[in-house]
């Protein structure tokens, strides 16, 4: 319960922070591809000043870099509230990436998912990570290479086209095959003192 209230924190502070600070936000993406291999990475990073505390309220003021000004209040899972001040800069970071590969049938690899969460220290300013990592395997159930699509059908039975941007993988991928897909999301958000 803690964890899916701190995630739920911090993807509300990412969420509200990178949609209202576009100008300001960095958004960087990268893939990689080769054949029976996959992979892509989106990081997006924004940062806001805070310009009012209320601690009755455990409410943030924060101001954007468009000049936008919006409140947020504050749970108790975030931790040293107490140390945020007027002039402190509130930074987030939320990373996505998703790898796909080829299995051949009879992998030993397992469905998983995790969570992890990590907090500042007592007396530190407050700011923490949280990620998730999800691990699928997937069966090949088909290969359309006049389409440019590859056809997976997950351990519970929903089905996924996955477009084909590199013609090389139809070399390799076979109906029949397993593809591992592992998802991962992680947020950071780190207050930093004023300057």
């Amino acid at each position: 319960m803690r964890k899916a209230v701190a995630i739920s924190i911090l993807l509300g502070i990412a969420t509200v922070t990178s949609v209202h600070a576009q100008k300001a936000a960095t958004d960087t993406a990268a893939m990689k591809s080769e054949p029976g291999k996959v992979s892509a990475v989106r990081e997006v990073k924004a940062s806001a000043m805070v310009t009012a505390v209320d601690p009755a309220t455990r409410t943030l003021s924060l101001k954007l870099a468009d000049g936008t000004v919006y409140d947020m209040a504050a749970s108790d899972e975030v931790k040293n509230f107490d140390q945020i001040k007027v002039g402190d800069h509130v930074n987030v970071s939320y990373t996505r990436a998703l790898t796909l590969e080829l299995r051949k049938p009879g992998s030993t690899k397992q469905n998983a998912d995790t969570t992890g969460v990590e907090r500042s220290k007592p007396g530190e300013k407050p700011g923490g990570v949280v990620g998730r990592k999800v691990t699928v395997i997937a069966d090949v159930i088909d290969v359309d290479p006049k389409h440019n699509t590859i056809t997976v059908k997950g351990p519970k039975g929903n089905v996924v086209v996955l477009d084909v941007q590199n013609p090389d993988q139809f070399k390799v991928v076979k109906k029949g095959d397993q593809i591992e897909a592992e998802y991962t999301e992680a947020v950071a958000v780190h207050v930093t003192k004023a300057k």
